[in-house]
């Protein structure tokens, strides 16, 4: 098969041949035909990671076939129509896992494209815990990339606390941002859009925005404001001095959550106190929440 891998830490990716690799206990095959690429597959590039081992198969933004299944392995048989995402298992035994909270896995947690080779291959190897079904009328192409972005921004807008009808902006009309506009329009959220320029508006009310702010002419604190303040800020972008520039446009009680990653973030605490505002992060999620987020995308797109 073929495969582009890092061999090592700032290592160019190479186009490989490998043999194709054999699943053994408790792990599936998987015929890769799309496979998104995030920025944090640079992370295997850069050897950004604790104990990364090389050469390393980045991707974790894969749709496929089950080729073949090892010993033990139950409710999966080839020919199912699986994809797998970022968090790619954990061990079910630690106090995290033990009270649900699988991403913060203590003992092992395990990346795909990280601790185990990815889907920049035509052939991969998973662990059925990472595994997620496929609607049928979802294409490989449109799938993939909801197995990181989407459920991303998916996933924290459906766990945020916001209701059908509240303020809520996106922030960043991106790779994560252009997908968080359209599942927060979906989900019935006055959804407002803000990046920089006023060229992303088309394309922005296009995917479902109601309200359009270019942060470069406007202060987007302000204008959200004036709009009532925000319930949610889904901050999607990189840069912290735009997470800062739009904290004061919350609500009483709203809330800024972080899924992209900039280096630093300057918060006034006089900000967050005096309107009970507060900051969280947000983690992707399992392989049951990519199969909610590819299960809500092909039947809203039923409606288009």
């Amino acid at each position: 098969m073929r495969a582009v891998q890092v061999s090592r830490a700032n290592g160019p990716f190479e186009i490989v041949e490998r043999e194709i690799p054999q699943p053994s206990a408790g792990l599936v095959r998987i015929k890769v035909q799309a496979c998104g690429i995030c920025h944090s597959d640079s992370i295997i590039k850069d050897g950004r990671w604790p104990g990364l081992q090389y050469p390393r198969v980045p991707g974790h933004e894969v749709v496929r076939l089950i080729d073949a299944v090892g010993t033990g392995v139950a409710g999966w048989t080839p020919g199912q129509r699986v994809g797998v995402g970022w968090h790619g298992g954990h061990c079910g035994r630690c106090d995290s896992c033990r009270r649900g909270d699988f991403f913060a896995c203590q003992l092992a947690l395990q990346i795909t494209g990280i601790s185990f080779d990815g889907g920049y291959a035509d052939d991969m190897i998973a662990p059925t815990a990472a595994l997620a079904l496929v609607p049928e009328d979802l294409s490989a192409v449109e799938g993939a990339p909801l197995m990181c972005a989407g459920i991303t921004t998916f996933n924290s807008l459906r766990n945020s606390g916001a209701q059908a009808g509240d303020l809520v902006a996106i922030l960043g009309v991106g790779g994560l941002g252009h997908l968080g506009v359209q599942f927060a329009a979906k989900m019935g959220f006055r959804t407002v859009a803000v990046a920089r320029r006023k060229g992303k508006e088309p394309l922005a009310l296009k995917l479902g925005a109601w309200r359009y702010i270019d942060s470069q002419a406007q202060d987007p604190a302000a204008e959200l404001t004036k709009l009532g303040g925000a319930k949610i800020v889904l901050a999607t972008v990189t840069n912290g001095e735009a997470m800062t520039a739009v904290l004061g446009g919350l609500g009483v009680n709203g809330t800024l959550i972080v899924v992209g990653a900039p280096r630093s973030l300057e918060v006034s605490p006089g900000l967050l106190i005096a309107g009970r505002r507060s900051i969280k992060g947000w983690y992707s999620g399992t392989s049951i929440d990519s199969q909610d987020t590819l299960k809500f995308s092909a039947w809203r797109a039923l409606d288009e």
